[in-house]
């Protein structure tokens, strides 16, 4: 509670980030939560409380009246508003349309048009607030008008100007250091026409899988980005910091699905929820270690035999998972990022084949001859040795084939690719060593 009102004391309020006062709140303790809460500027709650993780939602909004909400959600931008509103109809939907109804009538409009799209949409996550200058306005009256509307606080984030023409449908994008080098007296028109093809912008439609505008972003190192629709109308603009938003969402997920762990049950504090996620995968994975086992009782005599194989077994296993997750790790994330084009699913699995071949050819040597020298026997160094080459190679091409198989399938590639190589892995590595024990020892 201290560090809060400290630094709200310390700074006027039109000086205060949402984020710094989210970062001091969540330092706090319950109790010093609720009080600290209600120190929060009556415009900044909205945002606060997006800046918050989903958690504190709740703890935030129950804090203040539906019209002091209202008039909070009112300060922010389109795509802000939405996510508000929606996160807001899945803490109290009563209250959520209480504070939508407080709204002015054109944010209304704005956020029944976001909410319209798909959550995978790029029109979900456009804002509607963008400014932009007809062909025909002269660079002085444009740069006059930005000034007002800057001046009034009525614009942010703008580094790009969107030229239209008299129906609205982007025909140019001029960054304003460009802007400053135009001849004032002219047109738009005018200006761009010496060039034309350097002013065609990089644009996305409200339809467009996010993914790919994602994709968009970090190819053209873009800013900003104009969402049109289909007949290439502007509807709004998606900017950098959204992506940067989506981009982490991705990297979560990713990293939850590796784990067989769901989100959405993780950001709440229900126990119960979050436990039947997990048991979900962690039931899975139980058949698939049944299934490994089952392996091993089919050469329970083999065992029986040579107990020094019970021993060695957990080895070539484990060797064999971390080589796949390495490999599964590296494509999952290499698919992400778009790095890996329709025509380079023979260049990943070769690559990934080759490194694991030449590491399981190492470690064979290394773990073969301390499987010679601990157990007194050569021909079981030489066993676990071809088995570790065999489980190694299987573990880089299984962990490079089955994300690649889960994306040609429209499927997550992080999703079940764990569960699904564990399972490989394990088979494999235990059904050679023990199979090449059975031959080579028996």
């Amino acid at each position: 509670m201290d560090k809060l009102t400290e630094y709200l004391n310390a700074h006027p309020y039109d000086e205060l980030h949402p984020a710094e006062i989210a970062k001091l709140l969540k330092d706090l303790d319950e109790k010093s939560f609720d009080k600290a809460v209600q120190a929060i500027p009556k415009e900044l709650i909205a945002d606060v409380a997006l800046e918050l993780p989903d958690r504190y939602f709740e703890d935030v909004v129950e804090s203040f009246t539906p019209e002091e909400i209202a008039e909070s959600v009112a300060e922010l931008e389109s795509d802000d508003q939405t996510d508000f509103i929606q996160e807001l109809e899945e803490v109290d939907h009563s209250i959520a349309k209480e504070v939508f109804e407080k709204l002015h009538e054109d944010d209304q409009a704005d956020i029944l048009q976001l909410k319209k799209y798909d959550e995978d949409e790029a029109g979900a996550y456009m804002q509607v607030e963008v400014y932009t200058a007809n062909l025909h306005h002269t660079v002085h009256d444009v740069i006059r008008e930005f000034a007002k509307l800057r001046r009034k606080d009525e614009l942010e984030n703008v580094n790009y100007l969107f030229v239209t023409d008299e129906n609205n449908i982007l025909r140019y994008g001029v960054g304003l250091d460009n802007l400053l080098v135009f001849d004032f007296d002219k047109t738009l028109q005018e200006n761009i026409e010496e060039n034309p093809e350097k002013y065609k912008p990089v644009v996305g439609h409200d339809h467009d899988d996010i993914r790919d505008v994602v994709q968009k972003f970090q190819e053209y190192d873009l800013n900003s980005m104009p969402i049109l629709d289909d007949r290439d109308v502007l509807l709004g603009r998606i900017t950098s910091d959204d992506i940067y938003d989506i981009m982490n969402e991705h990297a979560t997920d990713q990293i939850y699905n590796l784990a067989g762990v769901n989100e959405d049950a993780e950001d709440v504090d229900d126990l119960l929820k979050a436990g039947k996620a997990r048991a979900v995968w962690l039931g899975i994975n139980l058949v698939t270690a049944i299934a490994a086992s089952m392996v091993i009782g089919i050469f329970e005599g083999t065992i029986q035999t040579y107990v020094a194989l019970a021993v060695l077994m957990p080895i070539v296993a484990s060797m064999g998972g971390n080589a796949g997750t390495q490999s599964l790790t590296v494509v999952v994330r290499q698919l992400a990022l778009g790095e890996i084009a329709k025509h380079d699913a023979y260049r990943t699995i070769k690559k990934e084949v080759i490194l694991s071949l030449a590491n399981g050819m190492l470690f064979a040597i290394i773990i073969g001859v301390i499987a010679a020298i601990w157990f007194d026997k050569g021909m079981l160094g030489i066993v676990i040795a071809l088995s570790m080459v065999i489980n190694l190679l299987s573990a880089g091409f299984f962990g490079s084939m089955i994300p690649l198989m889960l994306k040609k399938m429209d499927i997550d590639p992080a999703i079940g690719s764990t569960v699904i190589l564990t399972t490989i892995t394990d088979v494999v590595g235990f059904f050679s060593f023990l199979g090449l024990a059975t031959l080579i020892l028996l």
